[in-house]
């Protein structure tokens, strides 16, 4: 067993040197990132092919979307616990297929949707990975997740997002060049940039309430990212404010907002 975990280990590692060559500076950077995809404006499913298609459409930075593992062990995209009522964690992944998005989608796996964002090189995506319902778990379906990535070459379309400490911090153990953000807003910068975390990714009320969070972050070299900023004050506010990104469900909105600002 140590001896399989340590080739899987070796071989993640061997992937994360190799994605650190390609791929590199061509993303755009309008700090725009389409909350679980652009889905609002033309009520398309959220977590879908479609809305993450939209989001390309629309020119944005990043696409965030939810990833969880099914009981037999497939990568699906679904924000909540349950799919149209069944648990996703105690599910399969064709008891989950049997109904389908409003849109006619099924349930999206992952590699289809690191499949769509390698046909194109402006987009990044916003992983978030899910905690399940036990640690243990929560760890398979992170290396599970990392793995993926790395195998079919995406690492460098990928930012990691999560409420886990433990699975942003096995992340960087797995694919240390990976980028990954935390989402919880109860650590420290000084924490976050010790144990080698990309950045934080805290909820606009927390950031709003305490200045000297993105202070300290800065200073330490973290990434700024804020969710789900949806009011045309907090759009201003955290542009004014030079985060690296902001998360919303309104990005055609944001877009605009960028856009008068990068031409001041």
């Amino acid at each position: 067993m140590k001896l399989a975990f340590h080739f899987f280990l070796f071989t993640l590692l061997s992937l994360d040197m190799q994605a650190q060559d390609i791929c590199k500076n061509f993303f755009l950077n309008n700090k725009v990132v389409a909350h679980r995809g652009a889905w609002k404006q033309k009520n398309i499913p959220q977590n879908s092919v479609a809305s993450l298609k939209e989001a390309f459409r629309l020119g944005c930075a990043g696409s965030e979307f939810d990833v969880r593992m099914t009981a037999d062990a497939r990568l699906v995209l679904c924000h909540d616990e349950t799919f149209f009522g069944k648990t996703v964690e105690y599910s399969s992944y064709a008891e989950l297929s049997e109904t389908k998005l409003a849109n006619g989608e099924t349930i999206p796996l992952l590699d289809t949707i690191l499949f769509e964002a390698m046909k194109q090189t402006d987009t990044r995506l916003f992983l978030e990975i899910k905690p399940a319902s036990t640690r243990d778990n929560t760890m398979r379906s992170t290396a599970k997740i990392v793995n993926l990535v790395n195998t079919v070459g995406a690492q460098p379309w990928t930012f990691y997002i999560t409420f886990d400490y433990d699975a942003a911090k096995l992340i960087k153990v797995l694919s240390p060049s990976a980028s990954v953000a935390y989402l919880s807003g109860n650590v420290a910068a000084e924490r976050l940039a010790a144990d080698k975390i990309t950045g934080l990714d805290y909820n606009k009320d927390v950031l709003k309430k305490d200045a000297g969070i993105a202070e300290k972050a800065r200073r330490e070299g973290l990434s700024l990212n804020v969710w789900t900023v949806n009011s045309p004050e907090d759009m201003d506010f955290f542009i004014a404010q030079g985060f690296d990104y902001i998360t919303t469900d309104e990005p055609e909105l944001l877009l605009e907002k960028t856009h008068e600002n990068s031409d001041r």
